[in-house]
């Protein structure tokens, strides 16, 4: 807000080449999250759930989002609160390494949840 105004002429090519370098140089720092979905079932028992546990897990610790999804066939709808427990119980084998973004919620058919990695120290 000088008095009198000032104007500066510059090469607008030259801006325009610098704008898209700076842009280049923050798409290429720019963290790229993934959602990766593990999916279970009410009946899913113990060492196939520690399976898909140890799969979130380094997909967690890769940064990744995980995303677990689980679907209800036929009259298991009528138990949801299995599925609940199945998504809590998950969360909380993974609590070291994820915090709970979406609490579990219907969607049709299945029960979803996402996880989202912790941020690392230093």
């Amino acid at each position: 807000m000088a008095r009198p105004p000032v104007c500066r002429i510059t090469d607008f090519g030259k801006l325009k080449y610098e704008k898209k370098k700076r842009d280049a140089v923050a798409r290429k720092n720019q963290a790229i999250v993934e959602i990766k979905e593990i999916k279970l079932r009410p009946k899913t028992d113990d060492h196939d759930f520690a399976v898909k546990e140890r799969a979130a897990r380094g997909f967690l610790e890769e940064g990744d989002k995980v995303k677990v999804t689980v679907r209800f066939r036929g009259r298991e709808i009528a138990h949801k609160d299995i599925g609940e427990d199945q998504c809590k119980k998950f969360a909380e084998m993974l609590h070291d390494v994820s915090t709970v973004e979406q609490m579990p919620r219907m969607d049709g058919r299945q029960l979803s949840m996402l996880l989202a990695p912790t941020k690392k120290k230093g």
